[in-house]
């Protein structure tokens, strides 16, 4: 992998040649095959760039390592919707059933910048008293609009060993442990991603996926 810090204020971002990671042309959706081939990748061909330089670039994929928190226990998953800091209704706000964010160059030290980054989203929007552990089960691309189109989503599953994971930021997320039939009332809300994640939860497509490609043990979040 190459580091290449920006040249300008800001934050850098990983990110990986489009054609790299599509060299037979751009697929939509989720798949479950081929993601040690992805990881591979991402190894050899990313490399950290400007954010601002590639929030509009198509011809970079920046890439989001998306947590679906599932609890064994009740079968329920993790659905949050972002407040605003202001005293209007919330009714337009979009519901999210993955928690992720952006790689950033202090990810990858020591570790593969995947997992650190992984960690760190975990660590810094989750509390949740147990460890947990990652399995990447799919990857995500949609090319519906301009600002999915430079984003690439690595969707991990994280199982709690007991307990609920929960909202760190309660100021600026609110969430709910929810089975996927009573997440359903909450679809036409959610963000495209999400509707994605969840079209393939209900199909059981994660579920038969290959959970081996990359396992990740996350520390508890107290």
């Amino acid at each position: 992998m190459t580091v290449r810090r920006s040249d300008r204020a800001g934050e850098d971002v990983l990110c990986v040649p489009r054609v790299a990671i599509f060299p037979d042309g751009a697929w939509h959706g989720l798949v479950h095959t081929s993601l040690e081939r992805v990881l591979r990748t991402i190894r050899v061909a990313s490399e950290y760039r400007s954010r601002k330089l590639v929030e509009d670039d198509p011809e970079q994929q920046q890439i989001i390592p998306y947590c679906v928190v599932h609890n064994r226990d009740d079968d329920t998953y993790l659905l949050t919707r972002r407040l605003r800091r202001s005293t209007e209704k919330r009714l337009h706000h979009l519901y999210s059933i993955g928690i992720g964010g952006h790689i950033n160059p202090g990810d990858g030290c020591g570790a593969d910048p995947v997992e650190g980054g992984l960690a760190r989203e975990w660590a810094e929007e989750v509390t949740c008293p147990a460890p947990a552990t990652a399995r990447l089960v799919a990857v995500l691309n949609d090319d519906s609009d301009p600002v999915s189109r430079v984003h690439l989503g690595l969707v991990f599953v994280v199982e709690p060993e007991s307990g609920h994971a929960g909202i760190r930021e309660t100021h600026k997320l609110e969430g709910e442990n929810l089975t996927l039939e009573s997440m359903r009332a909450y679809y036409l809300s959610m963000e495209g991603w999400s509707q994605m994640v969840f079209d393939d939860l209900a199909a059981g497509a994660t579920s038969r996926a290959k959970r081996d490609s990359l396992v990740v043990a996350l520390a508890p979040a107290p």
